[in-house]
C-alpha cells in the first residue's frame, strides 16, 4: 500500500502477524450509524454479526503507527497506547514505554509460556 493513501471503504482485513482474514465494512474513525462514536485511530471495522442492531460494530484492527503493518487488536498482535503498536515494534522500543506497559507485556509473556508448558506436559503424559 502506498504511504498516505487510505484503503478502500470496504474490503478484506488481513492481520500481518497472525493471519486473521475477515471482511471489513468501514475504514476510518467515525463508523457509520454510530453517530456519537469517534475512534481514537483509523480502524478496520465490521458490523457486529452477533446482533441485528445496525449501530453495533466490531473493531478488527489498525495499522502500527511505526512500521505501518496491518495488525488486529488481539493481545498477541498489538497494543494501543495513545496509538496502535504491533508487538514486534513494541518490543523493539520497549524502553520508550512506561513501566506499566513493560509490566503488562512481561505478564503476557509469562502467562503465554505457562500455558504452552501446560500443553507440553499434557502431551508428554499421554505418551
Amino acid at each position: 500500500m502506498e504511504p498516505n493513501r487510505k484503503p478502500p471503504l470496504q474490503g478484506t482485513f488481513d492481520c500481518e502477524l497472525c493471519g486473521l482474514h475477515v471482511p471489513y465494512s468501514y475504514y476510518g474513525n467515525k463508523p457509520p450509524n454510530a453517530y456519537s462514536v469517534t475512534l481514537l485511530e483509523d480502524c478496520y471495522v465490521m458490523r457486529d454479526p452477533f446482533t441485528s442492531d445496525k449501530d453495533k460494530f466490531l473493531i478488527l484492527g489498525s495499522e502500527c503507527s511505526l512500521c505501518r503493518k496491518r495488525v488486529c487488536v488481539g493481545t498477541d498482535c498489538s497494543l494501543f497506547y495513545a496509538k496502535r503498536f504491533c508487538l514486534p515494534c513494541t518490543n523493539s522500543h520497549i524502553e520508550e514505554f512506561p513501566l506499566e506497559i513493560k509490566q503488562d507485556l512481561e505478564k503476557r509473556a509469562g502467562s503465554k509460556s505457562q500455558s504452552s508448558q501446560k500443553r507440553d506436559s499434557k502431551g508428554a503424559k499421554k505418551k
